[in-house]
């Protein structure tokens, strides 16, 4: 019985010692951690509308949303708008807190 307390013991000593040193090490590693993270490159966003939108969607909101030209012709615009409705699907992608899972393909 007290051979198992020592052994406990010293378990929970060597993990904390384990954690103290993990934890001085990442202090040191900060700020080569924050130089590659902001050495990443940066995604490319520029083919989605990011503005705000109006009271009334204009053609050219709507256009810009579907990433279509103002004058596009029918057919451009009902592809255009059956990607993206495949991308949001609901049945293709189901979103967790901070994760997008994509489901089947």
């Amino acid at each position: 019985m007290a051979s198992t307390m020592v052994a406990v013991g010293l378990t929970i000593a060597a993990a904390g010692f384990a954690g103290r040193y993990a934890l001085k090490a990442m202090k040191q590693m900060e700020p080569q951690v924050k130089q590659a993270l902001q050495n990443l490159p940066k995604p490319d966003f520029s083919g989605y509308y990011r503005g705000g939108f109006e009271t009334k969607m204009t053609k050219r909101e709507a256009a810009l949303i579907l990433g279509v030209s103002p004058t596009a012709n029918r057919s451009k615009i009902r592809e255009a708008h059956r990607r993206i409705m495949l991308l949001n699907h609901p049945d293709k992608v189901r979103v967790s807190q901070n994760h997008v899972i994509v489901l089947g393909s």
